[in-house]
């Protein structure tokens, strides 16, 4: 059995390392990874595939930086190309991204069967061109991948049982690849108190508002004052930071970091704030509590058992979490919501069972 897995962002890699070591242990598959460059640079060097344990890329596609429209048609025509090539079994995708969509338009144009990794996922805000892609992707799989009942239960409302399709809980490739990373963890050489928070701060709903990057930033600053708050930045949201002339010495800003790194701070912070998807769930794996500065989550379940709280960029919403984080039940954070680490186990039986 032939697979051909494509992936463009960062933490699609880290997902499919899962998957991939996975496919390792069977002999009778052989897959095939397109990088279509989405989302690349410098960190993803052979360095990094050889630090996360994950195969290099068979085919790199060199595709980013472009409008949606742009990125997504090229994608299309590139990953055909390979998919006539090397006529695999299986396409499979994960997640949300331009590449996720463009490898789902190919499988169902070529007739190819279609696996969606991270499926039944949705934020209900259509204006998140992630959201687009998750429920187009869905639509034309064989097989969906749901990490969660809630996500099961999006594709039943959305009438899928009717649909030839099958849908599978096979619980969050994320957990497969925290439990694995946890082990090999580095320690960042910034400065680090004995306590802290974690905070993450990317989405551009958050950084092209100026109104709540300035209320989100006026909050950290107060906190700032209470607890080390360590803030790896991307340099384009420094850069905003800088036009807002917003004046920021209460926290611990630092370069864009490795996983590995970013492991060891989840791991040993005291609480994580974050508008970042994937760092909601790790906070949980980790079991710390997540403050989200996001008006909506494709994690709902993380919020309804009060392991995540919701905040917008509302500053005194802010403010209020973190005073109140010390009512915080722990053991919220001790509920199997996303399997036990073996969803890369269950897609591969899966896979095997229905080619």
């Amino acid at each position: 059995m032939k697979i051909l897995t494509i992936l463009g962002a960062r933490p699609q890699f880290i997902k499919a390392g899962s998957v991939s070591r996975e496919i390792a242990k069977h002999n009778e598959i052989k897959e095939i990874i397109v990088h279509t460059g989405q989302h690349y640079d410098t960190n993803m060097s052979d360095i990094f595939f050889e630090e996360m344990k994950i195969p290099k890329p068979n085919y790199f596609l060199g595709i980013g930086g472009k409008s949606h429209g742009a990125m997504t048609g090229q994608m299309i025509e590139k990953i055909e190309e390979v998919a006539l090539k090397e006529k695999p079994d299986w396409i499979m995708v994960y997640g949300d991204t331009n590449s996720t969509l463009a490898g789902a338009i190919v499988a169902s144009k070529l007739h190819i069967k279609l696996a969606h990794i991270e499926a039944g996922l949705r934020s209900f805000n259509m204006n998140m061109p992630e959201e687009i892609n998750r429920i187009l992707t869905d639509r034309v799989s064989n097989i969906l991948f749901c990490p969660t009942d809630v996500a099961i239960k999006n594709l039943r409302d959305e009438g899928f049982a009717s649909f030839k399709c099958k849908i599978i809980k096979s619980g969050d490739v994320m957990q497969d690849g925290a439990m694995f990373y946890k082990n090999l963890a580095v320690k960042p050489t910034c400065e680090i108190k004995d306590e802290y928070i974690l905070c993450t701060i990317h989405r551009a709903e958050n950084t092209d508002n100026v109104n709540r990057l300035r209320s989100i930033f006026e909050a950290l600053n107060k906190i700032g004052k209470d607890k080390q708050v360590i803030l790896p930045v991307h340099p384009r949201t420094k850069k905003l930071l800088e036009n807002l002339n917003l004046e920021i010495k209460n926290l611990t800003l630092i370069d864009p970091i490795g996983y590995l790194k970013m492991v060891w701070l989840i791991d040993n912070c005291d609480f994580v704030m974050t508008d970042s998807g994937g760092l909601q769930k790790e906070a949980f794996f980790f079991e710390k509590q997540c403050i989200t500065l996001r008006d909506e989550t494709e994690w709902v379940e993380l919020v309804n058992c009060g392991a995540n709280t919701l905040v917008g960029a509302n500053k005194e919403k802010i403010l209020n979490s973190y005073r109140n984080n010390s009512d915080f039940n722990i053991d919220n954070l001790k509920l199997n919501l996303y399997g036990t680490g073996k969803a890369a186990e269950i897609i591969i039986k899966k896979l095997l069972e229905y080619r």
